[in-house]
Parts: structure tokens; C-alpha cells; sequence
């Protein structure tokens, strides 16, 4: 039957089947198969994404999540939320027990670090502090500080490699926002990323842009506490 003719009979083909529109109750079935096919997409677009992700091949999200899209020639994007749960299931599959072990010992490196830099307010965040690590993740925190090149000295004087510093420049919301980053290797060789905050940011939060949350984080004493009661504990939203 040709398409012409078909659509005028109200007749809509599917990947799995063909259904009449005559009725409401073909009609909602026809909704039903088209958002499972949705899901079913999204899903596709998400794992491939995750992949790309997970394996170096592009490192932010939007841009794994469009060339996964162009993968499978589908429109379908999945939400940063929906690739993390991916990457975060790629990790525990691929890193089994292993990564578990490694999510403990570098909270532990991390409040190590943390007491170094006691009195630049630290905090705790990324990967680290979520509990969602993986192979190629490092430790993240945030200090306060009006000079940059004050905590650089600071660190001088640990055992801590200092590899490279820069400053990145961001703008959200038609607001530019730049932040010091200071790139380091610990004993352990994990790396490590210290950004420096000017202190009038200390009280200010700001939303996660790959879990949609409060980025919260843990200043030392919160992770001495999770370190003690639960070091596994992840920090996702549910």
C-alpha cells in the first residue's frame, strides 16, 4: 500500500508493528510505542556517550553526547544526569572491587591535603567527594583566597608536584566568572586540581551542571566524619 494512501486510511507504521488511528485506544498504544522508542534512543545516545566519556575520547559532556547522536543518526539527547549514571555503571562494571578501594584511599589523600591548606577554607568536591570515580579521575578542591599565588606557595612547601597553574575564565548566565587552577601530583601519584575562589564566593552555591543538585561538597571535618562512619558513601541525588 503506498504512503499516500495508507496515511489517508489513518494508518501509522512503527519499527514493530503497524496500528490504525481510528480508534483512541490505537491511538494511545501508538503514544506508548513512540515514547518507549524515545526512552529507547535516549538510552543508545547515553551509553555511547558515557563510553566516549569514560574511555578519554572527549572529555565535556555536551560534545560526547553529539557525536554519539551523529553515531546513530538520532535527534534523541539525553540529559548530563543520564550519561553520568552510564559512566557511573561502565566504571563499577569495567573497575569492579578495585574502585571501591581507590574511592577511599583518595578521600583519604584528599583531607590530607585539606589539613595542608587549613586556612584557605577547603571543600571537597568533584568526583571524590560524589563517590563516583573512575579510572581517570583526580581530586578536586575548592580554597579561598584573595591571592593565588600565596596558596601556590603554600603548596610549595608540601610534598605535593606542582605540574602547571592557569587561569580559566567561564561565562554563565551572560556573567564571566574566572577562577585560579592549580594542576598537582600527590605521593600517591593521583593528580590533583586545587582552584582558588576569592573569599566573597565562600557563601555563594552554585548548581551542578552534570546532576542538577547543589553543589555542596565536604570541608575536612565532614570528610573525617564520612572517613570514620561510611567512606564509601556516595553524594548523588536520587
Amino acid at each position: 500500500m503506498g504512503q499516500d494512501r495508507r496515511e489517508n486510511l489513518g494508518i501509522v507504521s512503527t519499527d514493530h508493528q503497524t496500528l490504525s488511528l481510528s480508534s483512541t485506544s490505537n491511538r494511545n498504544l501508538l503514544g506508548e510505542v513512540m515514547a518507549v522508542n524515545n526512552v529507547s534512543s535516549r538510552k543508545k545516545v547515553a551509553i555511547e556517550a558515557a563510553t566516549l566519556l569514560y574511555d578519554g575520547v572527549e572529555k565535556e559532556y555536551k560534545q560526547a553526547k553529539l557525536k554519539a547522536a551523529k553515531t546513530f543518526g538520532l535527534h534523541y539527547m539525553p540529559t548530563n544526569f543520564e550519561v553520568a549514571m552510564e559512566v557511573d555503571r561502565i566504571a563499577e562494571e569495567r573497575e569492579g572491587p578495585n574502585r571501591e578501594k581507590r574511592l577511599v584511599q583518595m578521600r583519604k589523600e584528599a583531607l590530607r591535603i585539606m589539613r595542608l591548606l587549613k586556612k584557605y577554607d577547603p571543600i571537597l568536591v568533584g568526583s571524590v567527594w560524589r563517590g563516583s570515580i573512575h579510572h581517570d579521575s583526580d581530586i578536586d578542591i575548592i580554597v579561598h583566597h584573595e591571592e593565588p599565588k600565596e596558596v601556590v606557595g603554600t603548596l610549595q612547601q608540601t610534598d605535593l608536584k606542582i605540574a602547571r597553574t592557569e587561569r580559566v575564565s567561564v561565562t554563565k548566565k551572560g556573567k564571566k566568572k574566572s577562577s585560579f587552577h592549580i594542576h598537582a601530583e600527590s605521593p600517591t601519584k593521583e593528580q590533583v586540581e586545587i582552584i582558588v575562589h576569592s573569599p566573597e564566593e565562600a557563601c555563594l552555591t552554585s548548581k551542578c551542571e552534570i546532576y542538577g543538585d547543589e553543589i555542596t561538597g565536604l570541608h575536612p571535618q565532614d570528610l573525617e566524619e564520612v572517613l570514620k562512619e561510611t567512606p564509601d558513601k556516595r553524594f548523588l541525588p536520587s
